[in-house]
């Protein structure tokens, strides 16, 4: 090859690394690092299409409850061990039928396209509430969930529906740990 025609070829290749590092980047920010889930930005441009297509879906919203004291009692690596268990639950409970996401924080959703092939609401409060397994100790672990069938909604939305979901799972909070099956 000529020089001419490496010179002209090379911005073209370096233009081809930098695109493909910046889908990468992109791809990667819709992926939270700690759990696997979708992001907030992920979840939100998946589900905006879901609830289009599925109008008996159904959204959660899951929050730990007091887990600065996980972190203060017991070490950021024991709050990454509830978070990436916290995720992991959330995830095999929506299944092949839904998609899984960390908002930030202790915060996550969800939606189920088909509320049917899932196990009930209560299913899920109940593996959120197991203890994490952590350095050879059990951490007692909870959380709020609030849901909402987006049939319930006059005019389905993804901010109606988070919002309704938020809702229930603040009344759920207020009705005790253990008792947050609000529907």
């Amino acid at each position: 090859m000529d020089l001419p025609a490496i010179t002209a070829a090379v911005p073209a290749v370096g233009w081809a690394v930098h695109s493909g590092l910046l889908a990468r980047r992109l791809s990667t920010a819709r992926r939270d690092p700690l759990t696997g889930l979708h992001t907030r930005a992920g979840f939100t441009a998946r589900t905006e299409r879901i609830i289009q297509r599925c109008p008996n879906a159904l959204v959660v919203l899951v929050d730990l409850d007091d887990f600065k004291a996980v972190n203060d009692t017991h070490g950021h690596a024991a709050g990454d061990a509830v978070i990436a268990s916290t995720a992991s639950r959330l995830a095999t409970w929506a299944g092949r039928h839904g998609i899984a996401a960390r908002l930030g924080g202790d915060e996550f959703a969800a939606i189920v396209t088909d509320p049917a092939h899932t196990p009930v609401p209560a299913a899920l409060v109940s593996a959120l509430h197991r203890p994490v397994l952590h350095g050879g100790s059990l951490l007692p672990i909870a959380a709020s969930a609030g849901f909402c069938h987006l049939a319930d909604l006059p005019q389905p939305s993804l901010t109606d529906a988070l919002t309704a979901a938020d809702t229930a799972m603040y009344a759920a909070k207020g009705h005790g740990r253990r008792n947050n099956t609000h529907h």
